[in-house]
């Protein structure tokens, strides 16, 4: 796998190439993601802030995801990840965000949700994109699988924008 530092020096390198700060809202990865960007000598010219939104009373106070929502949908699918990334943005200085919400295990899987469900977020102006990936192994696997998966759909995002 990618190493996580390496990708995090190159989002940390694409944020500052066009200006952008960076804010994070993590469920399953908890707090993963933002531990690996300020890892990065200088990340604090690129990073803004980091939102560790476990419960879904944290989703909706901290970020502004619509309660009805998390009922109808659940806080592992793609309509709350896009609405944790939009609500980073909203809730922070940062121009981008991205998400992380899911069941990284060993419990916890529901009826179309298995363990190593995660969906991502990612969000900048009007534009939000959202993605449903299931990893394979245990918790700790799921969850490394997430954070590197979250940088790369980061880098992703900055390019087309």
């Amino acid at each position: 796998m990618e190493d996580i530092i390496e990708l995090a020096t190159r989002v940390g390198h694409a944020l500052k190439a066009h200006g952008l700060m960076l804010a994070t809202a993590e469920s399953c990865t908890g707090g993963g993601v933002a531990q690996a960007v300020t890892e990065i000598a200088g990340s604090s010219e690129w990073f803004e802030r980091g939102f560790v939104t476990y419960s879904n009373a944290a989703k909706a106070s901290m970020l502004g995801v619509p309660e009805d929502l998390l009922n109808r949908h659940g806080a592992v699918s793609e309509e709350v990840a896009g609405a944790m990334a939009s609500g980073a943005v909203a809730h922070s200085r940062a121009q981008v965000a991205l998400s992380t919400t899911g069941i990284a295990g060993p419990g916890g899987a529901v009826p179309g949700k298995p363990v190593g469900t995660v969906c991502f977020g990612w969000s900048m102006g009007s534009r939000t994109i959202v993605e449903r990936l299931v990893f394979a192994g245990d918790r700790h696997a799921v969850r490394e699988q997430s954070v590197a998966h979250a940088l790369r759909g980061l880098l992703r995002f900055i390019e087309a924008a």
